[in-house]
């Protein structure tokens, strides 16, 4: 990413994501934050520059390579730590999505050099900036959580799989609720609550035991039912909504993904393609 420079610009948007409050990505020259405080969980990336900040009148700096966390209630500043100003990613998080009993361990330590949690919380603002991939965005969220919590051990608040419900049991559940929601779709919050396990855990066990993970699954359910469709006459644009896309865009970036060309087209080739009667 080039050297930061020119004027500030935020972007921020609250998307449809159980447990984040906003998403802020910023690129900012010349200015400082006075202390404040939030009453939510901040989860920081610095892409291009370093940032020094006071979290509890204590000193803290932060660069690319971190992952800087700080705690709801806490009073905090901001500041570049040269003169071409930094830019940085932020998702804001519900207090409870991290439970109580973390605050303590934030302060005292509120970012880490961690190279798995940094790659985990930049997929997920590049799938927060799409709002049709909620689902995958749960998913995501649900790995950078426990990520988070093993950094900040707390009292022991996270809810755990119900006795006797072993990992292979909870995929072959989840399976079963993604496969009779394929087209109005089920949050992961939702799926966690009715099998009464972490969002993580069902990530976790799907993928091992599917191989792929929850959302690539529904997407590819959506996609046979949208190739039969296509294959039937009926127009993209219909198609999309009928399967549980969000729109005609989202139905051909995947259907490309996966085909290797557009909607259209297949139904085109694939109509041309019919043997004579």
């Amino acid at each position: 990413m080039p050297r930061s420079g020119g004027a500030s610009q935020v972007r921020a948007w609250r998307p449809e994501v159980p447990g984040v409050t906003e998403v802020l990505h910023a690129h900012l020259v010349g200015h400082a934050y006075p202390a404040h405080t939030h009453d939510t969980w901040t989860l920081l990336l610095v892409d291009d520059g370093a940032v020094v900040y006071d979290l509890d009148r204590h000193r803290h700096d932060t660069s690319r390579a971190r992952v800087t966390v700080l705690p709801p209630g806490v009073p905090h500043d901001g500041r570049p730590a040269t003169g071409h100003g930094f830019r940085k990613r932020v998702v804001y998080l519900d207090a409870a999505v991290l439970g109580e009993g973390r605050t303590g361990r934030a302060v005292d330590h509120p970012g880490w050099a961690d190279p798995v949690l940094h790659s985990g919380l930049d997929h997920l603002h590049r799938v927060l900036t799409r709002p049709e991939e909620a689902f995958e965005a749960e998913g995501r969220l649900a790995l950078v959580v426990e990520r988070l919590r093993g950094h900040l051990p707390g009292s022991g608040d996270e809810r755990v799989p119900a006795p006797g419900a072993p990992t292979r049991r909870l995929a072959r559940e989840l399976r079963e609720l993604l496969d009779a929601s394929v087209v109005p779709g089920i949050t992961l919050a939702r799926a966690g609550h009715l099998l009464d396990a972490p969002e993580s855990t069902l990530v976790r066990a799907f993928s091992a035991e599917y191989g792929i993970p929850p959302h690539r699954y529904l997407t590819g359910r959506r996609l046979d039912r949208a190739r039969r469709l296509l294959l039937a006459g009926e127009r993209a644009a219909e198609v999309a909504v009928a399967v549980g896309f969000h729109d005609q865009a989202h139905l051909s970036r995947h259907f490309r993904r996966l085909m290797g060309v557009p909607p259209g087209q297949f139904a085109r080739v694939a109509r041309t393609a019919q043997p004579a009667a």
